[in-house]
């Protein structure tokens, strides 16, 4: 397979085809292979617009569904930003050549491990990757942008908390089938804005979910 071309192809009719027109974001997802962040043996899906499995019962984000979220941060190369959810590294790798500096966190420290390496082997050298359930607590400091990787049954107001102002989070929340995308921006101390984007339909984050109700 031609990657190159492949990837090409990706961005052109599926990417760019589903409303992205931000040119970094385009000519990031041009030139980073993505080939190189899939499981083994997922390769020849790795520009397909489709959830790509990986451990844990996680999966990648679709080509269109990154598009949209790194648009919809509007990154310009001094960004601080923060991950929820590193993956399979691919969308901490986007973040770091769109930012100033990464940091990345999530619960399964095997998805910590190999990204590390991966992103090394890039050299990619802007972020900071931590094992920790985001669910519980969050890095200190504030932020410029925040990528939430999975999705919330319900809005957690301490990502917008830690947005510096006019800061901006991506964020997905809702239940199964019919999940919203969401844009919002920190205006103030004690205030924000948010704007629908787009609906769609990802897994939570681990502990993303509201406990079931018990029936009586």
């Amino acid at each position: 397979m031609n990657t190159d071309y492949a990837r090409l192809q990706m961005v052109n009719q599926q990417v760019r085809g589903w409303n992205v027109y931000d040119e970094d974001v385009l000519a990031m997802l041009k030139n980073l292979p993505r080939e190189d962040y899939v499981p083994a043996g997922f390769e020849a899906l790795a520009f397909a617009d489709t959830a790509i499995p990986l451990e844990h019962g996680e999966h990648m984000l679709t080509p269109t569904q990154e598009g949209r979220l790194l648009q919809a941060l509007g990154l310009r190369g001094g960004e601080r930003v923060l991950e929820i959810g590193t993956g399979s590294g691919f969308m901490t790798a986007c973040l770091a050549t769109l930012a100033e500096h990464v940091t990345s966190v999530d619960i399964h420290a095997d998805f910590v491990d190999a990204a590390r390496h991966k992103l090394e082997d890039a050299g990619i050298d802007n972020v900071e990757l931590m094992h920790m359930d985001a669910t519980q607590e969050l890095p200190g400091g504030k932020y410029d942008a925040i990528a939430v990787t999975g999705s919330l049954q319900s809005f957690d107001p301490r990502f917008v908390d830690a947005l510096s102002p006019q800061g901006r989070l991506f964020v997905i929340v809702g239940e199964s089938p019919a999940m919203e995308a969401k844009l919002i921006e920190r205006t103030d101390e004690h205030d924000w804005q948010t704007l629908s984007l787009f609906e769609t339909d990802i897994a939570p984050l681990v502990h993303g979910a509201l406990p079931r109700q018990f029936s009586f």
